[in-house]
């Protein structure tokens, strides 16, 4: 009598393949992107700014919209003056992209000041926890580049976000083109391991 082990269906392991192979692809391309930000932190920076004032118009327009179908006149005027900060904050970032990167930088600067003031903080309190070393020592480290960007303030906003984003990019482009890459790898070996055989009969 023998018993046929059931395989993987090939469209349900091609499928895992391409989803692996656009994976790794996609990896590659935030990757490089990371790289060329690394390389002109000013322009990632600028460019920053000009995405960002762009989606702010869009924003106010949006409240401009969102304000004829409102309830009140009330509300149709909070949301016409919502439309106005947006459009006027958008429209300065897009007129001088370079005032708003200095912004941009400032607010950076201030964000790694408090995340890394409440990791200490958070850290120092929670030392029964094992990693509560770890998370101090994040904090001091956000501490220390916020001082740093300040000191250098405004000569660190031509590389600073550039570079930070560039790095963030990077970091993740390799992830996701290692959890391609091995995961294309264990589809291979698996899709070429063979059925098992015959049973002995009784």
């Amino acid at each position: 009598m023998s018993t046929d082990t059931p395989s993987m269906s090939p469209t349900v392991s091609d499928e895992g393949a391409q989803g692996q192979r656009g994976l790794l692809f996609v990896g590659a391309l935030i990757a490089v992107l990371g790289v060329l930000a690394i390389l002109a932190p000013f322009v990632t920076g600028i460019g920053l700014s000009l995405l960002l004032g762009a989606l702010l118009v869009l924003g106010g327009l949006a409240h401009v919209a969102h304000a004829f179908s409102a309830s009140g006149w009330t509300g149709s005027l909070w949301q016409i003056a919502l439309a106005i900060i947006y459009a006027f904050a958008g429209i300065s970032l897009l007129a001088n992209p370079v005032i708003g990167l200095a912004t941009l930088t400032l607010l950076l600067i201030f964000y790694l000041a408090i995340m890394g003031l409440v990791e200490v903080v958070g850290g120092l309190l929670t030392r029964s926890d094992p990693r509560w070393g770890w998370v101090v020592v994040s904090g001091v480290i956000s501490l220390l580049l916020a001082g740093l960007l300040w000191a250098g303030f405004p000569s660190t906003a031509e590389w600073a976000l550039g570079l930070l984003v560039g790095i963030h990019l990077l970091s993740t482009g390799i992830m996701l083109a290692l959890v391609g890459y091995f995961g294309r790898e264990g589809s291979t070996t698996s899709g070429g391991e063979m059925p098992g055989g015959e049973l002995g009969s009784g």
